[in-house]
């Protein structure tokens, strides 16, 4: 007779198809998406994303390092296109200085004019600086300066006399073109001692001059008598001129979208423009008490950041009105300058107490390399907090700031003032006959008269 014969059948499953392809001891965790399976997914959700924004809060510490070495107001703060570790500041006793940001030190330094530096730029290859100061020069250095020149005393390449004092200066993106603010706005070219041209439109003087970083030969100034005027450098006359209720002390152009500009005034506000329709401003930034000084893009285009006399930095949406972001320090003073670094990771600041300060552009981000584990999860924190950004407690935790009592003090009597100045109009619109008192969009209020 014979015996049946067993046979047995064994699973077999290969483990790199249950670990993770990072390391080999975690185990990769499958889930079933379907909503059916997960009644509780919202509230769990929900509890994490008010952990995320509450832990934002409490690691929100956004200054690194201050930069002392000035004897004087920080004026002028400038990146180079070809380091993320050095930047060049200017001074109201006339001295530029070139730091690293890595070591945190001065690498060389130069008396370079008699008054205030108004401007530092470097060419597009980062090997020549120029500065333009209140001493009717602008001045051309190497940025490769050896040990012997240092300690000898660096002496400038060229030197570019002026007729008048110069307010600001920017450099051509591509070409050995640099333009000057002035009594008028001058172009010069690197090989002449004269200007190539003169740009006049009825100004008193220039407060400040920038170049498009897109559309490379557009540039535009602003003036003391309120104006904002484009130029071409192609040709001989202005473009277009925009008479602003109050002064403009700084301008900044868009680097990723070529027709957007911003400008900084003297009402507290700073306004967006588009170079197409110039009649009215497409958005209006006004969280600031006191006159912005200096404006500046970030390189991704998405936000700017804004120094002002109130003493405070903010970092505002490209698109929206109010600032996400309030810098501050007991010691601070009246802000002058600000500036993004290249790699949209850090803005610096120039003020009147003499220091240089470094802040992180996101105030709770982690400083170093993220691990894949880390990048992954810090992703999905930041999809909750946008998921849940329209909750009453998430958003009151978001836009919770600590603000100076000063500034909280102008904030509210700015506020009552302008409720005060709606109800007036309110009042004579209705004391008056329909049409005589329009409503007037704030956006198109800002601008005067727009010529061409």
């Amino acid at each position: 007779m014979l015996k049946p014969q067993l046979s047995v059948k064994t699973i077999s499953r290969d483990p790199t198809k249950y670990t993770r392809a990072t390391t080999q001891d975690i185990h990769k965790v499958f889930r079933n998406p379907d909503p059916l399976l997960h009644p509780f997914e919202k509230g769990r959700e929900y509890t994490r994303a008010l952990n995320a924004v509450k832990m934002d809060r409490i690691f929100s510490k956004p200054f690194l390092a201050a930069l002392d070495g000035h004897m004087d107001g920080v004026y002028a703060i400038n990146t180079l296109p070809t380091s993320l570790t050095r930047i060049v500041s200017g001074s109201g006793d006339g001295e530029v200085r070139v730091w690293n940001l890595t070591s945190r030190r001065c690498e060389w330094r130069a008396s370079a004019h008699r008054g205030i530096v108004r401007g530092v730029v470097s060419d597009p290859k980062g090997s020549m600086l120029l500065t333009a100061g209140m001493d009717s020069t602008v001045k051309m250095w190497s940025m490769e300066a050896d040990l012997d020149d240092i300690a000898e005393g660096i002496k400038p390449l060229t030197t570019f006399m002026g007729q008048h004092p110069f307010s600001g200066l920017d450099h051509h993106r591509s070409e050995e073109m640099f333009v000057t603010a002035g009594a008028s706005v001058e172009l010069w070219n690197h090989q002449r001692s004269d200007p190539i041209h003169a740009f006049e439109w009825g100004a008193d003087s220039i407060n400040t001059v920038k170049f498009s970083p897109i559309e490379s030969h557009l540039l535009v100034s602003t003036a003391t008598d309120r104006n904002i005027v484009l130029y071409d450098v192609r040709q001989r006359s202005p473009i277009r001129k925009l008479i602003m209720n109050m002064q403009t002390n700084s301008v900044a152009f868009n680097p990723m979208e070529a027709f957007y500009f911003t400008t900084a005034s003297e009402d507290h506000n700073c306004y967006t423009f588009d170079i197409r329709k110039l009649s009215s401003a497409v958005n209006i930034h006004s969280d600031h008490v006191s006159a912005v000084i200096s404006v500046d893009y970030a390189p991704t285009g998405k936000e700017i950041v804004t120094g002002s006399y109130d003493r405070t930095i903010r970092i505002f949406p490209v698109d929206a009105g109010h600032a996400r972001e309030i810098y501050h320090t007991k010691r601070m003073q009246r802000i002058f300058a600000v500036k993004y670094t290249s790699d949209n990771k850090y803005v610096l600041s120039g003020s009147d107490d003499t220091n240089i300060r470094l802040w992180k552009a996101r105030a709770s981000e982690k400083l170093g390399n993220l691990s894949a584990r880390e990048r992954s999860s810090k992703d999905y924190r930041e999809k909750l907090k946008e998921r849940f950004a329209h909750t009453p407690q998430i958003r009151a935790i978001a836009r919770d700031r600590k603000i100076p009592k000063a500034v909280l003090k102008a904030r509210r009597l700015k506020h009552e003032m302008n409720k005060a100045q709606k109800l007036k109009e309110a009042r004579v619109r209705q004391h008056s006959k329909p049409g005589a008192v329009p409503f007037v969009a704030a956006k198109k209020a800002a601008v005067r008269k727009e010529i061409q």
